[in-house]
């Protein structure tokens, strides 16, 4: 299958970095729970991490729609939970990709659940025509895409930068 590049990993680089020091300006006095949405979020909640200049402390929760295609089911299926107290906590949920925001709602609407202080979302890709999170990277065409951490068929995550899957 050939790739076609969609971000190189400097502008992976630069977004990155802004985002952080986006939350990092909100939050001067207060360590955010970051909880990355598995699988995809672990190489962007990793880089974003280092990009803020404020403590943290990080969770994960694992949620999949896709399995092994390149359309979300419709279902959304917990697999790991998270292992934090969040109650009055402030906890921001770290995506790879934005999309239908199926995922991102059923999350949140799991973590509120757990009466933290607040809940904010972050995503490092955005599809155009989708509501923004509170911290975003890139606007993203319709397309798949893989790279930095997003796989398909649990393949490309280790890609440096993102590719579109031409086809999709």
């Amino acid at each position: 299958m050939e790739l076609e590049s969609r971000f190189s990993a400097e502008q992976i680089a630069t977004a990155v970095e802004r985002v952080g020091d986006e939350i990092s300006a909100d939050y001067p006095s207060t360590t955010p729970l970051m909880v990355g949405i598995l699988t995809g979020s672990f190489i962007f909640l990793a880089d974003l991490v280092r990009a803020m200049s404020i403590p943290v402390q990080i969770d994960f929760i694992r949620a999949r729609s896709y399995g092994k295609g390149t359309v979300s089911s419709g279902a959304v299926e917990i697999t790991k939970d998270i292992e934090h107290d969040i109650t009055d906590r402030t906890v921001i949920l770290v995506e790879d990709i934005l999309d239908t925001g199926l995922t991102l709602d059923f999350v949140g609407d799991r973590v509120r659940a757990g009466h933290p202080a607040e809940v904010k979302t972050c995503s490092l890709l955005v599809r155009e025509g989708a509501t923004p999170p509170d911290y975003m990277g890139l606007w993203i065409p319709q397309g798949f895409v893989v790279g930095y951490g997003i796989d398909y068929a649990e393949q490309y995550r280790g890609l440096p930068d993102i590719k579109s899957v031409p086809g999709t």
